[in-house]
């Protein structure tokens, strides 16, 4: 049977918990949806090498797992003098993951956009940039809602991460209740109501967003 009263018990542990996981979902949120924008563009650019360093970059980050991507910034980067806590190397990890797949989901929307746009924002004296800002990603971003609010979803999920390099996030200091009681259920039931307190508000708004991109388009 759930032990409800946990949560009460160690609440102090797990709104800790919840704040920093809800912290490090936010800092990742930004900048995955910032880094996979210029990695989708630069997979777009008519320069070679710059495409070939966006595909080089999306084909590592998406080919091998979070979990190794967390640990080459927190065991890594220290080989070369650079110490990262637990909590920034999870972070991190989770930004570059994430943007790999944003990146994709928005190199497909950019090629959903009719190339005829694209032509005539080139031919009136836009550069490559001032295309892309002004006429092409504007549009591209309103298509891949969805697959961006998914992955946005996963990120939050993906979080959890934090907790294998002490990022004292819920999943953190949900081990830490479970090592003081010994009541494994519980402790980890109590970290996916949180889970859930993040993520659903999350979907339900994405949902929103989506209809109304569609009443609008």
């Amino acid at each position: 049977m759930i032990d409800f009263a946990l949560l009460f018990d160690y609440s102090e542990e797990y709104m800790e918990g919840l704040r920093n996981t809800l912290y490090a979902s936010l800092i990742a949120l930004a900048g995955s949806f910032m880094l996979g924008t210029i990695v989708a563009v630069l997979r777009m650019t008519p320069v070679r090498p710059l495409r070939w360093l966006g595909r080089a970059y999306v084909e590592f980050f998406r080919n091998i797992p979070l979990l190794l991507v967390v640990y080459i910034f927190f065991l890594g980067l220290p080989a070369l003098g650079i110490i990262l806590s637990g909590f920034v190397s999870g972070t991190i990890g989770l930004t570059v993951y994430t943007s790999a797949y944003i990146a994709e989901a928005i190199r497909a929307g950019i090629m959903a956009v009719p190339a005829g746009q694209s032509e005539a924002a080139r031919s009136s004296g836009l550069t490559y940039i001032q295309t892309m800002r002004h006429v092409v990603l504007p549009q591209a971003i309103k298509i891949v809602v969805p697959p961006i609010s998914n992955q946005f979803l996963n990120l939050v999920k993906n979080s959890s991460i934090l907790g294998v390099v002490s990022g004292f996030d819920l999943m953190y200091y949900a081990d830490i209740v479970n090592s003081e009681t010994y009541q494994t259920v519980n402790a980890l039931f109590m970290a996916a109501l949180l889970y859930l307190l993040l993520t659903i508000p999350l979907s339900y708004a994405t949902r929103l967003l989506e209809k109304r991109l569609a009443r609008t388009g």
